[in-house]
């Protein structure tokens, strides 16, 4: 479902939240359909309403439209995907603020609880986002491609269709609904599951006010009149400033409809989220067009400044202003009316018919209605216009409540401190348990947590962190291969062909052994062999050689290596053992300190990156390793 070819899909972004609700429909009958459809839309649309009436979206709103056999027709254009059953649908883009994602989810929660029977399905462009959520408590068969169809809300709760058997790799959405609605009992998550997922959604609707900013702009008066009106146009004025090109620029410079010249001060709700994009978004205005703005250490330059660009964002938005009902230049609408006709939806009518041309305005209004869901710039800068044309509003009164503004929210929350954010971070993705690295660590706990890294088996998807628990991928970005939900990957055994054969532990004493390379010229060394002599000499590796033959083969290499390294100073700069460590007996012999070496060598490396990311920090951070960044911190 998650590959159906929408009518958006020239303009489908990666930012989505998909959804369906599905009621009990065991009717044939078009009409019936519709009639019921019809009467849990008008139930869902009151419980909408009564949570996110205010709401401030980032993009798009929270909208529902019903879907029959025909609506399926009209979506599936291509054929190669599943029939539906009736049920409402919706998609909505976010941008970039994931709390309207969330909220949305939330919505979706409440309906399955306030709706008797309705069962909701929810994914976005990174698929099963509840499950990812909740991965380290999946069941062991469940991944992206056998979770396929099998998640959903049902009485506010997470659902997931278990898998019969190993044959049974895909299930229909109808399949999946016959077994929801059959046996709940069996299909409903672990508690775990539910934790997680309620734990996410935590809080609403009460902290959708915290991510509310309120703050004054000082606006052209035709722009604080259309705000005073319609508020949530706030929202798609900053998309259009933040996302200009040198086309929409040419129509700030011009500005035709909001000139600079008669201004006020207005208050103006943002989300935090928005309020970050117009401050951060660098823009220097052309000074022909007559923004005098003021000093930047003046107490008005938050507000003109803020104010300059807002009142952009609306004359872009004008700029782009095309009516919703002319399709007829629309590449999309092309696209879809044409695969429409190769699905054969006109039933071989002769074109310009009557019955064509009731089927012609039905795909019409079907695909002007889904466009203006979303935020469809154009529609929007044409109610703006309009607005420009119609809207009476009293130019005197909005002066005069200049003086009874509220007070603007504090923004020092757009600035936090690189030891806040790292803490941020933590508490969302990292471990929950560290050991700190400074000048009194040990360097043997430190070297004990990097043999843990290198001896753990990760799998051919790449290197895995020990107890390290699965991140959700950035948005967007899909992997071709198969991804596990599960937290505790392990290699299968028996399905590898895999003829490289690895020991770690004589890895470990390769390793050393070059490392420690300053070796006494004793005769009883030559005799006692290096560490490897712990394994049966009759043990062949791959190539045929006994390891007393790759023994002999490596003592001589290091032979070597000691009479090149001889001539310079570089063992001097490694950190030695102390005395009293089993050597009295070697003259002016003081072994390598391999733990020290290593830790000093992190800290030095780590020290480097001053501040920002490295390979230390990269490494050691998922590994529960906290760096002292205190620049005296140094192994002694």
């Amino acid at each position: 479902m998650a590959g159906v070819n929408n009518i958006l899909e020239s303009v489908r972004e990666d930012d989505f939240v998909e959804y369906y609700l599905f009621p009990v429909i065991n009717s044939e009958d078009i009409k019936e359909q519709e009639t019921i459809l019809s009467c849990v839309l008008s139930k869902a649309n009151k419980i909408i309403d009564n949570y996110s009436k205010n709401y401030l979206w980032h993009k798009d709103e929270f909208k529902l439209v019903p879907r029959t056999s025909i609506s399926n027709l009209l979506t599936h254009i291509d054929g190669k995907n599943e029939k539906l059953p009736p049920h409402l649908y919706g998609v909505s883009h976010f941008g970039d603020n994931i709390e309207d994602e969330w909220f949305m989810v939330f919505i979706l929660q409440q309906l399955t609880k306030e709706i008797n029977g309705l069962a909701v399905k929810v994914y976005d462009s990174d698929g099963e986002f509840i499950l990812i959520e909740a991965a380290d408590f999946l069941p062991d068969w469940a991944d992206p491609e056998t979770c396929e169809n099998r998640v959903y809300l049902y009485e506010s709760n997470v659902h997931i269709i278990p898998m019969d058997s190993e044959e049974e790799k895909e299930l229909t959405v109808s399949s999946a609904l016959s077994k929801l609605f059959k046996n709940p009992t069996e299909t409903k998550a672990s508690q775990d599951i539910q934790n997680t997922f309620n734990n996410k959604l935590k809080g609403y609707p009460e902290k959708t006010k915290d991510n509310i900013h309120r703050s004054t702009i000082y606006v052209p008066i035709g722009v604080a009149a259309i705000l005073k009106l319609k508020p949530t146009l706030i929202a798609p004025a900053i998309q259009a400033f933040c996302n200009r090109d040198s086309v929409d620029l040419r129509a700030c410079r011009a500005m035709k409809y909001f000139p600079p010249e008669n201004r006020v001060n207005t208050s103006v709700n943002f989300t935090k989220c928005m309020y970050a994009m117009l401050t951060h978004s660098k823009f220097v205005p052309d000074r022909r067009t007559g923004w005098n703005l003021p000093h930047s250490s003046s107490p008005q330059f938050k507000a003109h400044n803020l104010g300059l660009r807002v009142a952009s964002g609306f004359e872009i938005l004008i700029s782009q202003a095309k009516p919703s009902a002319e399709i007829e230049s629309d590449k999309g609408w092309a696209n879809y009316l044409q695969s429409l006709k190769n699905k054969g939806y006109f039933q071989d009518l002769m074109e310009n018919s009557r019955d064509y041309n009731n089927l012609l305005n039905k795909a019409k209004e079907y695909y002007i209605n889904h466009r203006d869901s979303m935020q469809y710039m154009p529609a929007v800068g044409q109610q703006i216009l309009e607005l420009t044309k119609t809207l009476d509003y009293n130019a005197d009164e909005l002066k005069k409540a200049e003086s009874d503004l509220p007070k603007d929210d504090d923004d020092s929350w757009l600035d936090i401190s690189p030891e806040e954010l790292d803490q941020m971070l933590q508490e969302k993705y990292g471990q929950k348990k560290f050991i700190n690295v400074n000048n009194n660590t040990d360097p043997g706990m430190f070297t004990d947590k990097v043999k843990n890294f290198i001896n753990h088996v990760s799998e051919v998807e790449g290197a895995e962190f020990p107890n390290h628990s699965p991140q959700r991928p950035p948005r967007g970005v899909k992997s071709k291969n198969k991804v596990s939900f599960s937290k505790d990957t392990k290699a299968d055994e028996n399905k590898s062909n895999n003829k490289v054969n690895f020991d770690p532990n004589s890895f470990s004493c390769a390793v050393q052994n070059i490392l420690n390379f300053v070796i006494p010229e004793d005769d009883s060394w030559d005799q006692s062999g290096s560490d490897m002599s712990e394994y049966e000499d009759d043990i062949e590796v791959n190539n045929g050689e006994s390891y007393a033959e790759v023994n002999a083969k490596m003592k001589k290499y290091m032979d070597e290596m000691d009479r090149e390294l001889a001539k310079t100073t570089i063992g001097e700069s490694f950190e030695k053992k102390t005395n009293g460590d089993g050597f009295d007996d070697i003259e002016n012999f003081r072994p390598v300190d391999i733990d020290v070496n290593a830790l000093k060598n992190i800290l030095e490396s780590y020290k480097s990156q001053l501040g920002e990311a490295g390979p230390s920090s990269n490494m050691l951070g998922p590994m529960g390793v906290h760096l002292d960044t205190n620049e005296n911190a140094k192994v002694e």
